[in-house]
Parts: structure tokens; sequence; C-alpha cells
């Protein structure tokens, strides 16, 4: 049995009808950048978060970026992040000429640890940018009880973490902006690169219009030195199909992780904060030996992968910041042991079983 980490071809077989529609809809209409498919999108995407605004962007990565400009951070500026996600929530910060400051994670829940962010505040921190890291939701109000403290700005990078709750709320509205990905791989995702920001602040939401569209509202005025990133109208037709079916698709993968938690109860793996649902977007486990661990899986048809498996204040591109090994040991820990399962909502309870067989198999004879 062959078993891919993702399969959208089975996703696709799915919602067929309703994607071929879509995408003829806006190929017949002719109109492919800031239509309507993107208008529809971003109201109905609002309103399912529970938010007055959401611009669509051209990816997770430029809406992180416009997230922290609109709010005014840059030069000379501090955020506070964390140092175990992928690398595109830190080049946020240092492409608007920021400085990132890191703080190690719980190594239960492997979101930023929030006793050690007072810590790390200095008359210099502006902002502070946590992660729904694997589409589990951080402890998102006791950083928001941190910021109103310290008068600091919080931007959510949710761009695992579409349809996660917090106590009821869907992570990306904590914050004074939420970022999204619809990478293809994400819950809700694009046949594309393709990205959204949400906010409830009107002044933040008109900035973000003209960040997106070179700097104008209206053409060839341009207020703000801006960028080409808009969302184009095929992802956003295709993304409003599949937000009908996010919910569906997000308590599937919630069946398919209760599943594995069940079958693999001698193995560590992920915890959800208290008072939080996650998405399962990526299924974690750990194992001292996950190098082998996987080559055994790939050897049985099972394509399991291995997320961040380099730090980012250990990538060669950081090294200015003069980080070293020992700076974050639970960050370090995690990128050595951490393997991502297949989980999608349409994986069978056969493939669940033969994972966990396989998995279970290999600990008993490691």
């Amino acid at each position: 049995m062959n078993i891919p980490f993702l399969d959208l071809h089975r996703q696709y077989a799915e919602i067929k009808p309703e994607i071929d529609e879509a995408i003829k809809r806006v190929v017949d209409r002719q109109y492919f950048i800031l239509g309507e498919e993107l208008e529809l999108f971003e109201k109905e995407f609002a309103a399912y978060l529970g938010s007055k605004f959401v611009v669509g962007v051209g990816s997770g990565t430029d809406a992180l970026i416009f997230a922290l400009r609109a709010l005014g951070i840059g030069i000379g500026d501090e955020v506070i992040t964390q140092p175990n996600s992928f690398i595109a929530t830190t080049l946020a910060i240092t492409e608007i000429g920021a400085t990132p400051i890191f703080i190690d994670v719980d190594p239960n829940t492997y979101q930023i640890d929030v006793n050690q962010i007072e810590a790390k505040i200095t008359h210099k921190t502006k902002a502070i940018l946590p992660v729904h890291l694997y589409g589990a939701p951080c402890q998102i109000s006791e950083i928001m009880a941190i910021a109103k403290k310290h008068n600091l700005l919080v931007v959510e990078d949710s761009c695992q973490s579409h349809g996660a709750t917090y106590n009821g709320k869907i992570t990306g509205t904590f914050g004074d902006v939420g970022t999204f990905s619809f990478y293809p791989g994400k819950n809700l995702g694009a046949y594309g690169d393709g990205g959204a920001l949400c906010t409830d602040s009107e002044e933040t939401y008109k900035k973000l219009l003209k960040l997106r569209n070179y700097g104008q509202i209206k053409k060839y005025h341009h207020e703000e030195i801006g960028l080409n990133s808009r969302l184009d109208e095929i992802q956003a037709a295709v993304l409003r199909v599949k937000l009908k079916h996010l919910d569906e698709w997000n308590k599937k993968r919630n069946v398919v992780a209760q599943k594995y938690n069940k079958n693999l109860s001698r193995i560590k793996t992920q915890t959800i904060v208290k008072g939080g649902v996650s998405n399962y977007h990526i299924y974690i486990i750990q194992s001292e030996k996950r190098d082998e661990l996987g080559k055994y899986l790939k050897v049985n048809g099972i394509d399991a992968l291995i997320h961040y498996p380099i730090p980012i204040h250990l990538q060669k591109c950081y090294s200015y910041l003069d980080h070293k090994i020992g700076d974050f040991p639970i960050t370090e820990q995690l990128a050595l042991a951490c393997q991502s399962l297949p989980i999608y909502s349409e994986l069978v309870i056969d493939e669940i079983k033969t994972i966990s067989i396989l998995i279970n198999k290999f600990i008993l004879e490691a």
C-alpha cells in the first residue's frame, strides 16, 4: 500500500463539479485581477472568521510583510516571535528592517512559551508575532493580555490554522492583524500561491488595500510604496468553493488525529492547549530515531515528512544575529525528533491502521 503525505487528487474528485464550474466562470468572464470573485471571497472569508475586513494577497509571506508594514513597524524595531516555524514568519520581520527576537517554545504544545515573553520585551519591542503552529492554536488570549499590558501590537501567523479555534474564537481574529496562506497543501488551499489578512481596523484595512496594489487606491495615484500582490480571480473562485467545505474537512482531520492518538498511545505527540481546537494541518510525532523511522516508512510505501529540521536561528541567512546551538534547546530538540505523518480528510481507516501498525512495529524492534 502506497500512502502519500497529501493527496489533492482525492479532494479534487470530491468537489470536481464545483471547482470546474468556478474556474469556467472566471474564464468566461475574462476578468482575472481584482474582480468579483475576489470581492466575494473577501466578504465570505470575513464572515466565516467573524472579522470586519479581509484583504486577499499573493501569498502568506506577503500577508505577513504587509501586516507589519501596515502597523508601522520597521527599521530599529524588535518583533518577538519563535524559531521553530517556517522561515517566512521571520523573513517578514527582517524584510521590513526590524529585528526578530526569538522565544523558545513549550516542549508539549510546540507553541511559543508565553512565560518567557515579558523577559524579552525592551523599549525597542513593537509587536509580538506568534504562530499557530501545525494548525493548533497557541495561547493567544494570554499573548493579547501581555501585549495590552506593554502596549504592543500583535500579528497572528495563522497561515496553517484555518478554522482552528481558541476558546471558541477562530485563530487570526485575536490580534491587530491575522495572516493566512492559501498554499495548495493548506487546509484551505488554492491551486497556486495565495494569502489573506484580516483586521477589524478600517484604517489598517485601507492601508492594506494600497500596499497590495502598487500603493494606489485610484489608478496612477500612488500614496504608499506598495507591491503587486493580488489574490487572482481563479484562486479566489477556487477558495470560495473550498471555504464551504473547510469545517467539514477540519472535523474529518480531527477524527484521523484521534485515531492516530489512540493507535500510537505510547508515542509523544503535540499537545493541544486547553481551550484549543486544532485543524490538524500537520500531525506530528516524536522519535529519538526519527530519520530511521522515516526511511522505514518510506520503504513500506508511507510518505512521511520532516518539517523544519533546521531551526530559524541556526539558518545561515540569520548568522548575523549571532545565535548558536543551545540558545533555544526545546526548539532544537524538536527539530531533531519531529516526524510528520500523512493526514487529510480523505485518509481512510485502513490507511491509518497501516501507518500505525508500521510505526508501532518499528518502535518495538528499534
